[in-house]
């Protein structure tokens, strides 16, 4: 059977290498090479979210990355973090050297924050994310942003300038599996039709695995991207880089096969 749906990119999150490598001064593991391996195997993307801490990616790592991906036009860069923190810098140094990412998340995210655990507020956010959206797209960026599933939300999101959002799966990937499941994948189906009928893109990350992706990806349409990182990496160190991306491909075409059928 031909999709009638555009299939779901994966896209790699590396943090979790720089992690790993940062508590050496080894430079190992590689975050180039992780990535490179990825996108041999067939991701189509890699994210990263530098921290203004630089507790994983630091700075050389976004540029190297960016310079890699020149190497793959067929694939995207995505950078994450809070704008009102340091992704903007980064997204106007690497313009500014004509390697500008193909999407920026913005993510509302404290300098500090374990990890990200909520999405944007609007109306109340959009005085400020307005301009820097307005940037992004004079630079020839595309924005995603970094939303909960609440169907009212999106026409605001799509009324501030986003292109897309990415829907926050933390409370799916928790209820997954439990007697909860059904009533999270409503949410998040009302949330990415509505975000569809405003004319916006909808991605999604946050705690998708192996085990719950096919179950998202076969209940909520119209999903573009999905962004993965703590997860791929932790099947990655049992089975590799390239038959993690095999893997999770396997589940996204599960996913598809399912909301096709």
């Amino acid at each position: 059977m031909t999709s009638a749906h555009p299939r779901t990119a994966l896209s790699v999150n590396v943090n979790k290498v720089a992690l790993v490598r940062n508590t050496r001064h080894l430079g190992i593991p590689s975050v180039t090479r992780a990535a490179q391996l990825c996108l041999e195997a067939g991701a189509q993307g890699i994210t990263v979210h530098p921290r203004p801490d630089g507790r994983h990616i630091r700075a050389h790592d976004v540029y190297e990355l960016a310079e890699l991906l020149r190497q793959w036009p067929q694939a995207e860069f995505n950078i994450e973090g809070n704008p009102a923190h340091n992704l903007m810098d980064f997204i106007r140094e690497l313009a500014g050297r004509g390697m500008r990412p193909h999407q920026a998340t913005f993510v509302p995210d404290g300098e500090g924050q374990f990890t990200s655990d909520h999405g944007w507020a609007l109306p109340q956010d959009a005085e400020r994310l307005a301009p820097l959206i307005a940037e992004c797209h004079s630079l020839g960026v595309r924005v995603s942003l970094f939303m909960d599933p609440v169907p009212e939300q999106m026409a605001a999101a799509r009324a501030v300038g986003a292109d897309r959002v990415e829907l926050y799966t933390e409370p799916y990937a928790a209820a997954w599996g439990t007697p909860q499941q059904a009533a999270q994948l409503a949410r998040y189906r009302a949330a990415a039709q509505a975000a569809l009928a405003a004319g916006l893109g909808v991605n999604a990350g946050h705690d998708l695995n192996q085990g719950n992706l096919a179950d998202f990806l076969g209940n909520v349409p119209g999903v573009l991207e999905v962004s993965i990182g703590h997860a791929f990496i932790a099947d990655a160190l049992e089975l590799g880089y390239g038959d993690a991306v095999i893997a999770y491909q396997r589940c996204i075409d599960q996913g598809m096969a399912e909301r096709d059928s």
